[in-house]
């Protein structure tokens, strides 16, 4: 699949935050937190963060992180060139978080993000929700909330495009996952 090929649309993308939603309202319940603190990761998953923010009608504002500088695999990926700064709107000490990402394949982010909201404080938790789990799990993490987990060859590589509409596309890739 390619661009001009979307694997999932912008309808069936609302749909799989309708979804998120309800998860996550339900895994609050669960765990009686009544005032989360969302976090997105740049990019993807601040876009996917202020749909799920929105519509769970979050009364804290959304922060947001770039984990560029906390990325441990440089030498394979490359540095990226847009680094935009992290904003978190209040303290995360004794606060429930609920940090969100795109697509959950190696780890690294979820474990980049981890070191850098640890380096703001420390919160009482952490729920972690994902729009896409795939295969290739280099680091011991799982979200606790999922959209979808596609059944896709070590190859392929899934990219959520937005922000305006959201989409999912899969193409094939020539280097390693990030």
């Amino acid at each position: 699949m390619n661009n001009s090929n979307p694997y999932k649309s912008a309808a069936q993308i609302d749909d799989l935050v309708h979804q998120m939603v309800d998860q996550l309202n339900a895994r609050l319940a669960e765990r009686h937190i009544t005032n989360p603190l969302m976090i997105g990761i740049h990019t993807g998953g601040v876009w996917l963060a202020e749909r799920l923010h929105r519509q769970m009608q979050l009364k804290e504002p959304l922060g947001t992180l770039d984990i560029a500088f906390y990325r441990d695999d440089f030498t394979r990926i490359g540095m990226n060139p847009q680094v935009r700064p992290s904003h978190l709107p209040v303290t995360v000490d004794d606060r429930h978080i609920i940090l969100v990402d795109d697509v959950l394949q190696t780890g690294r982010t979820i474990r980049a993000a981890l070191n850098e909201i640890f380096d703001y404080g420390r919160p009482a938790s952490i729920i972690l929700a994902t729009l896409v789990e795939r295969s290739g799990r280099e680091l011991p993490i799982e979200p606790d909330v999922v959209g979808i987990c596609p059944d896709l060859a070590p190859e392929n590589h899934i990219t959520l495009t937005g922000p305006e509409p959201l989409g999912l596309i899969i193409k094939e890739s020539k280097h390693s996952p990030s």
